[in-house]
Order: C-alpha cells, then sequence, then structure tokens
C-alpha cells in the first residue's frame, strides 16, 4: 500500500473537497478583489461582486489570467499582502528580460512545502531518507521547493544544486543520498557519468528520483530509471503557482495527483475558453485558493493536458493529470528554462541584428539542444569571417545572459531564411517526446 504524507486530505471525500474548495475560493477572491487594484478592476469590468462566489462551482464566473498580466503589473503589482508579510521572492524570465515575479508569506511558503512533501512521500521518500537536490537554487523555485519539501517530511536535504556532475556522483555515493531530484535531461547526464566513471549504480544507495521542470517521454524514463538503477517519478509545477509540487506522480504512474486543496485545476478550449470534460484535452488553468501573496484567478498555463477524478488504485482521490503534451502557445522549454521567440528576438534586436531568425531545437544525447539562424546585413555578410565569428560570440553571450539558456548561434546569408505570406515559422521543433 502506497504511503501518504498527508491522508485526510489525499484520501479525502470528493464532498469534502469540495467543501474545502468553495471556502478557500471564497476566502481567495475577497482577499484578491480588496487588496489587488488589477482584479478589483478586472470583477467590476464584468460587473462581478466577491459575494456572487458561493461555491467552487462559481469559479466560472471569474475572469481568467495569462502571464503578460504579471508582466504588466511588474514587479510587485499582483501581490495581496504587503511587503513586510513577505518572506521570500522567486522569479522566472519575461520575454524581454524582466521576470515575472512571484511572492511568498510563511503561509504560502508551508503550502509549497507540504506539496513537495507529498511528491516525495508518493516517490517512496521517507523521514529516514537523504534527498539529493540537484535542481538550481536561487530566483528559479526548483531547488528550494524539494529542499524545503524534504525538510517539511523530516527527511535530510542535501542542497547540491546542478553542475560539476563528477562532484555529484561523489556525493550520490559518499553521503548515501536515496532520492534524487533534478530535470529529467540532468538525471540521464548523471547517468552517463556514473557510467564513464566505471560506477555500477547498483551500489549507489539511490533508490528514486523525482523529476521535471521540462517535458520527457517514457522512453527517457525508461532510460533513466536503466542507467541510475532506479525508478523515476514525473513531478509538475511553475513558479507563478507555486513551482515543483503543485502535482506529482505515485507508484501507480497513470497521471499526476494534484494539490488541489490548494490549486484547483480546470481544463478549458484553448480556443473557446469554455470548460471541457475529463479524458478531454485542453488547456490547464489554476486558481490558487490556498495562497496569500499573489492569488492568481483562473491563470492559463498553457500546458495541455486532460484531468481524471476517478480514485485511483493507490487510494488517492485527488484529481489527476495528464502528462502535458504540448503548449497553447509558443514557449518552449530548453533544459528546464522557459524560452519565448520573442526574448531570442529581443537580444537580436538589441544587437542591431537583422529581425529575420529561426530557432531549431533538437535532443542529443536527451540533451536539448538550441540552435539560432540569424540572417546578416549584406555589410556583416562581406566582413572578414573573423568578425562574423566575433559577432556569433557576442550574440551567444547575450542569450545565455537573458535566456539563462546556452544556443548555438549561426549567422546566415541574406535571404536564405524562407519567408511566409502568413505567420513567420520562427521555431522548428524536431524533439521527439512519445
Amino acid at each position: 500500500m502506497d504511503r501518504y504524507f498527508n491522508p485526510e486530505i489525499e484520501t479525502a471525500s470528493r464532498e469534502y473537497l469540495w467543501a474545502l474548495q468553495s471556502a478557500r475560493l471564497i476566502k481567495m477572491v475577497h482577499n484578491a478583489y480588496d487588496h489587488v487594484p488589477f482584479y478589483q478592476k478586472k470583477f467590476d469590468e464584468i460587473g462581478l461582486l466577491p459575494g456572487d462566489i458561493k461555491t467552487i462551482d462559481d469559479i466560472t464566473k471569474l475572469p481568467f489570467t495569462v502571464k503578460q498580466d504579471l508582466r504588466d503589473n511588474y514587479p510587485f503589482g499582483l501581490f495581496a499582502v504587503p511587503k513586510d508579510r513577505l518572506v521570500r521572492i522567486h522569479a522566472s524570465s519575461g520575454t524581454t528580460g524582466k521576470q515575472t515575479v512571484v511572492g511568498y508569506t510563511q503561509n504560502d511558503i508551508d503550502v509549497w512545502a507540504e506539496g513537495a512533501a507529498r511528491a516525495l512521500t508518493a516517490a517512496g521518500a521517507t523521514k529516514t531518507d537523504s534527498i539529493h537536490v540537484s535542481y538550481g537554487y536561487g530566483l528559479f523555485t526548483g531547488g528550494l521547493g524539494l529542499h524545503y519539501g524534504a525538510e517539511k517530511m523530516g527527511a535530510t536535504a542535501i542542497p547540491v544544486s546542478s553542475g560539476n556532475t563528477k562532484r555529484q556522483v561523489q556525493i550520490l555515493q559518499d553521503f548515501g543520498s536515496d532520492l534524487l531530484c533534478c530535470t529529467p535531461s540532468y538525471a540521464m547526464f548523471i547517468g552517463e557519468t556514473v557510467n564513464r566513471m566505471g560506477i555500477d549504480p547498483t551500489t549507489l544507495p539511490l533508490r528514486a528520483g523525482l523529476f521535471g521542470a521540462e517535458p520527457w517521454s517514457e522512453n527517457m524514463r525508461r532510460q533513466i530509471e536503466k542507467s541510475l538503477a532506479i525508478k523515476a517519478y514525473d513531478i509538475y509545477g511553475l513558479s507563478e503557482i507555486a513551482g515543483p509540487g503543485v502535482s506529482y506522480e505515485c507508484r501507480m504512474q497513470t497521471g499526476l495527483h494534484v494539490c488541489e486543496d490548494y490549486f484547483y485545476p480546470e481544463v478549458v478550449d484553448p480556443d473557446t475558453l469554455q470548460p471541457v470534460p475529463d479524458g478531454t484535452y485542453g488547456e490547464l488553468v489554476f486558481t490558487c485558493i490556498g495562497k496569500e501573496a499573489l492569488p492568481l484567478v483562473r491563470y492559463r498555463t498553457r500546458d495541455i493536458c486532460a484531468l481524471n477524478h476517478e480514485q485511483c488504485a493507490c487510494g488517492r482521490t485527488l484529481v489527476k493529470m495528464t502528462k502535458p503534451k504540448g503548449r497553447s502557445d509558443d514557449m518552449l522549454i530548453i533544459r528546464g528554462v522557459n524560452v519565448f521567440p520573442s526574448q531570442v528576438e529581443h537580444v537580436i534586436l538589441e544587437l542591431g541584428m537583422e529581425p529575420n531568425y529561426q530557432i531549431v531545437v533538437t535532443r542529443e544525447n536527451n540533451l536539448d539542444i538550441m540552435e539560432v539562424y540569424i540572417e546578416m546585413s549584406e555589410k556583416l555578410f562581406s566582413d572578414s569571417v573573423r568578425k562574423i565569428e566575433e559577432t556569433e560570440a557576442r550574440i551567444k553571450a547575450a542569450m545565455q545572459t537573458t535566456l539563462g539558456v546556452s544556443a548555438v548561434i549561426h549567422l546566415v546569408e541574406p535571404q536564405s531564411i524562407p519567408r511566409s505570406e502568413g505567420k513567420a515559422v520562427r521555431v522548428i521543433d524536431k524533439r521527439v517526446i512519445d
């Protein structure tokens, strides 16, 4: 039988969850209306008063929130609490270098840690385990999310962060890490490093891993499990909602259980924005019914998935979401980092380059490779090879700074990138996620 971190919630009746969600939604809507001018204006525009929301079933009366709303209110315009109540700030990348800023009260941190603790427990972690956290620490939500989740459940957090992979393997050996938390592509790289170092993975204490922040396939899961001799579990989150721990796999691995007592999920048709029934794919929408500092209302994640409210064989009654199978916008996820073509375009134009470019994404040895092809001006094209190489290096450095991820830059001759009469084909994603 699966263990639960919080059985009262994870195995609660649908009736209990409905009542809890209704009470929390009512409180959250009042908080948003009373303390966030943006939401007061949105509600007033459609003639909606907080008192009109009486149960969770009324959620469809509420307006949607999109990422651009966070950018337009940068940095703290959507916060519902004064600054002296904030205990932490995180941020993710924005389209023009400005970041999407997220604030947390102490209660918000506890909520996030609760979700991460549920995820770790569902992956088989216990309070006697050591949790090796190789997600990045800092403004990125990955590292600290699992770190606090490990501490919440009483386990030992090992805050290794990412990079220096041979040292990671040494720590896995010497510290006796039981669970590994990182992106799936980095887990693959760690597995390859273990192999190159001549280490038998079955000699490592490691028995499971919790991997997320980027798309990964069932084939990749099997490769990770073979290379590290572990069981690999999926975890989902996004910084605007709470980082990793919004949903997670159990041992059945038939979907990811959503912490719906804090993050109420809907799936809507991305064109009509109308809710769709269970089992139908659409765009995932979250309402933060358990958060104080950033109470996002019907936030459109742009992730495409489906919901299933049937009780899982593990005993959990929390709704399950499928692994996201795509996006309803043009965002790419490269090695766990969100990248928009508009960010790439911003860098190109800032450096005085021509606005004709194309992004090609491939996956080699389970690592994402992003190549950017940029047309040169006639003047640059007539320059020396050395001048062109220097320009490529300058663009590469600027991309790294703005995007937080490396790219291979190719300056190509004028008029060589195909033109389109309709929407320009800016992105060619050759990765196969199956």
